[in-house]
């Protein structure tokens, strides 16, 4: 069995191609994939999402959401309904999303920040070693307090997180904050 999430499907960077579970056969008849409709369509508040899997694994899964999930916002399934018919919306995500990467990236460059990947998603994550030995959860907090930036510790994401000193930034901004946000992080 595999629960794929694949939220981040059409933002994928420098010519990548997602490799959803579903174009693999013997992948695709024991997996279920989960996807974003906020994500694709830049509307995340919005929470709505789908699961994709053979029938008798759909069987199984509706028997468990009919009791998560009494009835979904009928307006936004319209409006999401028109979304889908313009295609070069979402065929566009990848390079949209990888400009305001790059453009982050480039401004983090001349910073004590340390750059990991991104190759698919709109957040960054940097390694801050080279400046503080806090943890990343008190750094974060910091951050917050003193320069008026938000970041997310990675420790969030663990039951038993490691102390690997880093943190995650949103690049799904607008130029302006984005310039805003680098400045602040160039002068720590």
């Amino acid at each position: 069995m595999v629960l794929s999430d694949e939220v981040y499907e059409h933002i994928v960077f420098d010519g990548a191609l997602h490799q959803s579970v579903a174009r693999f056969p013997g992948l695709a008849e024991r997996s279920f994939v989960v996807s974003s409709f906020g994500k694709t369509y830049h509307v995340t508040g919005w929470k709505m999402g789908y699961c994709l899997a053979p029938k008798a694994l759909m069987s199984e899964f509706r028997k468990v959401h009919q009791f998560n999930v009494f009835t979904c916002n009928a307006p936004v399934q319209y409006a999401l309904a028109e979304f889908m018919q313009r295609k070069e919306h979402y065929l566009g995500l990848a390079a949209f999303y990888q400009k305001k990467r790059d453009y982050f990236r480039e401004r983090i460059r001349e910073s004590r920040f340390t750059l990991l990947p991104s190759s698919g998603t709109y957040f960054q994550s940097l390694r801050y070693d080279n400046i503080t030995d806090e943890n990343d959860s008190d750094f974060a907090m910091r951050l917050t307090r003193e320069h008026g930036i938000a970041a997310i510790p990675l420790s969030a994401f663990y039951h038993n997180p490691p102390h690997h000193k880093v943190l995650r930034f949103c690049f799904a901004k607008t130029e302006q904050t984005l310039f805003k946000g680098t400045e602040i992080l160039r002068s720590i």
